[in-house]
């Protein structure tokens, strides 16, 4: 275990998110070479394989209830230096995330075809949708377990065996991306199956690996069948702080098969275009993310450790740190959106949403920045309901107008972009609003905390 309740906090943050954004790197490359070999097949098979992709949310949703919950809970242990407690919170987890991955597979599996044929614009995105799943499906499942196995040694403070597994199996999948989707020396062509395909068999090898971390005997967490009784109540306990933070990942969903589905009239181009920008978009956000899953452990062992300065400290590090990287993303995009999209798909018509989709949706990146720091935040004290409120409030405020704007005969796309700016910055001042009421209801211990060095020297920074 690593304590992360004394020293510099920017250190802390700094060397845990750069573990982090190692292993967002090379998932970014998979996203983004992933998306360039499916778009040789077509625009249907970009569009579909978008559609598909939006299933990924609903994972992560579930996934981030679990994950979520589990860092926290296991964080607090460990500021507590309860071992046993952190012990018997990490087999429950994996007890937990073994019975959600089992019943997504059931459910994703029974509505692949219905899904795939409600949001396919024309039958050929149907066809290529519906092929994708078949692999993906499975894949998706197995991350359950996985990502309760990362979430736990993250609660511990231990970052590294999760990005060195999580490169690896990012690595695997995208060497075998392209002997599958394309049949290189095999002579066997699987199409948008082949991408997933390859998924399937890196989180398999991932699975196998990580599980390694908990059998040794230096291990500070290790597999305890005996722990993997149902405690409902402690399942309670960690779906309870995870449920809001999952439930914005479901927003994100939701805002998809919202645009999905208004872009249907359009076309696949249509459909293709945002698909490809809302993976531009989660490739530019992942050191956001990587910093989001440092700030959580780093405030929740502090939070644990009843040290509320250095809880605080923590969220004002994070929060300057995602404004410097969203300014440098936004000027990124405004420079070069139809580029990244001509990337992926030469279609001029793909292009065209694409461009127009960044540009817009790029000036809400510094609101989407310190909303994700702030729920990070949340997660760590263990109360993510406001991070739910100000998420469903958002969520309200656009989808209600979308549906009632595709009514009309002048509907045009980018309305929705225009929307979910505007609402991005709404949710920003309602979730800073009550971030600041939640500091000053939980962090008020009555103990003097010890001194709090912000600034990390230069040399430490990079160790």
């Amino acid at each position: 275990m690593q304590d992360l309740t004394t020293g510099s906090i920017t250190r802390h943050l700094l060397k845990t998110t750069s573990y982090m954004l190692v292993m967002m790197v090379f998932q970014t490359l998979y996203f983004l070479i992933d998306l360039y070999w499916v778009g040789r097949l077509g625009t249907e098979a970009v569009a579909g394989v978008g559609i598909a992709g939006n299933l990924s949310f609903i994972v992560l949703a579930i996934s981030q209830m679990l994950g979520v919950g589990t860092t926290t809970v296991v964080a607090h242990a460990c500021g507590r230096k309860d071992r046993d407690d952190a012990q018997h919170l990490f087999n429950q987890s994996q007890a937990l995330s073994c019975v959600a991955g089992a019943l997504f597979l059931v459910v994703a599996m029974l509505g692949r075809m219905p899904y795939a044929r409600a949001m396919g614009a024309d039958p050929e995105t149907t066809t290529q949708a519906a092929q994708y799943l078949k692999w993906f499906i499975p894949a998706m499942a197995l991350q359950f377990p996985f990502s309760s196995m990362g979430a736990a040694l993250r609660g511990t403070g231990n970052f590294k065996p999760g990005m060195v597994v999580a490169t690896a199996t990012v690595l695997i999948n995208m060497a075998l991306a392209p002997f599958l989707i394309f049949g290189w020396v095999t002579g066997r062509a699987y199409g948008v199956a082949g991408a997933a395909m390859s998924t399937l068999v890196s989180i398999v090898i991932g699975i196998v690996w990580m599980a390694t971390y908990f059998t040794s005997k230096e291990a500070f967490l290790h597999f305890s069948f005996s722990h993997w009784r149902p405690h409902f109540g402690q399942w309670k306990r960690m779906l309870s702080i995870g449920l809001p933070a999952g439930f914005e990942f479901g927003m994100m969903a939701l805002y998809q098969f919202i645009v999905y589905t208004v872009a249907r009239p359009f076309g696949a181009a249509s459909q293709a275009g945002f698909g490809i920008g809302m993976r531009v978009i989660q490739a530019g956000f992942m050191p956001v993310v990587a910093l989001g899953f440092s700030v959580s452990p780093v405030a929740g062992q502090n939070f644990g450790a009843r040290l509320g300065e250095r809880v605080k400290a923590t969220f004002k590090d994070g929060a300057r740190l995602a404004v410097a990287w969203q300014i440098f993303f936004i000027v990124l995009v405004q420079f070069a959106a139809a580029g990244m999209v001509r990337v992926f798909s030469k279609d001029p018509a793909v292009v065209a949403v694409g461009d127009e989709y960044l540009r817009v949706i790029s000036w809400s990146f510094i609101a989407s920045g310190l909303i994700f720091v702030s729920s990070s935040m949340f997660q760590a004290m263990g109360n993510t309901l406001p991070s739910l409120i100000a998420s469903g409030a958002r969520m309200v405020l656009l989808t209600i107008p979308v549906f009632l704007l595709a009514r009309l005969s002048t509907f045009q796309l980018h309305w929705v972009w225009y929307l979910s700016l505007a609402t991005a910055y709404f949710q920003l001042g309602l979730v800073l609003l009550l971030l600041r009421r939640e500091f000053a209801r939980r962090l008020d211990f009555g103990v003097a905390a010890p001194p709090i060095s912000v600034q990390a020297p230069v040399a430490e920074t990079v160790s």
